[in-house]
Formats: C-alpha cells, structure tokens, sequence
C-alpha cells in the first residue's frame, strides 16, 4: 500500500508540486486524493474535509495521518529526495518552518496568484494520473 497524499487540486501551487511527485513516484510508493473532487466525501466519507484542506494530509499504510510539512517530508522521501524537505525537520528550524508553513496555507491562493498569476486552477494545471 502506498503513502496517500491529500492535497488541493485547485490550488495552482500545491498541482505543481503534485506534478513533481507524480513524475518522481515511478515505483508507486505515492498515491494522491485531490480533495477538491467531487466524489471526494463518497470516498473518504470517515475524513474531514475541512482539517485536509487547512493543511497538506498524508496518509501511512495504517492509516496513521502526517500534517503539514511532515506529511510533504515523507512524500518526497519516498520519492528518494528526502533531502528537500530535511532540513525543515531538524529540531530548531522545524518550529519555525512550521509556522511558515501554516501562514503559506492559509493564504495559498494569493500566494499561488503572486507567484503563478492564478488563484485557482481551472482545467489547465490539472495533475493526470
């Protein structure tokens, strides 16, 4: 079973980083959820929407739940770049990453927009899988 990815398929930042997991995730070691579907709550009826689209979910093979920056640390080292993320994770740094990260969250949209020129993603930035 592969490590379950929750993310937000309307968010034009979060598609991009999807994009590059996906094309690293060649020994399907990764499995993504775009929680904006529209079967998303058929599916995952036991799951809370609003908790997985204030942060990045991911999901371990028992169904243990990783937050945040965590949760993308883990995706990218099982991909084999862990070293993206690991320094984010190292005790002192972690802290400050994570309160980062949650600002980042909160305003992905705008950030999306200031970085990409869009808020949200329509059909064009859609990750295939």
């Amino acid at each position: 079973m592969a490590f379950t990815i929750f993310y937000d398929g309307q968010c034009p930042l979060c598609e991009i980083e999807m994009k590059h997991l996906k094309k690293r995730n060649t020994q399907g070691k990764l499995s993504f959820v775009d929680i904006m579907d529209s079967d998303f709550a058929t599916k995952y009826p036991d799951l809370d929407w609003h908790a997985l689209n204030e942060r990045i979910h991911g999901m371990t093979e028992d169904g243990a739940m990783l937050v945040g920056l965590d949760a993308t640390h883990r995706a990218w080292s099982e991909v084999g770049h862990s070293w993206l993320y690991a320094p984010l994770r190292w005790p002192v740094i972690k802290f400050f990453a994570d309160k980062l990260y949650l600002l980042f969250a909160k305003n992905r949209y705008k950030v999306s927009y200031l970085l990409t020129g869009k808020k949200r993603c329509e059909t064009d930035c859609k990750v295939k899988y």
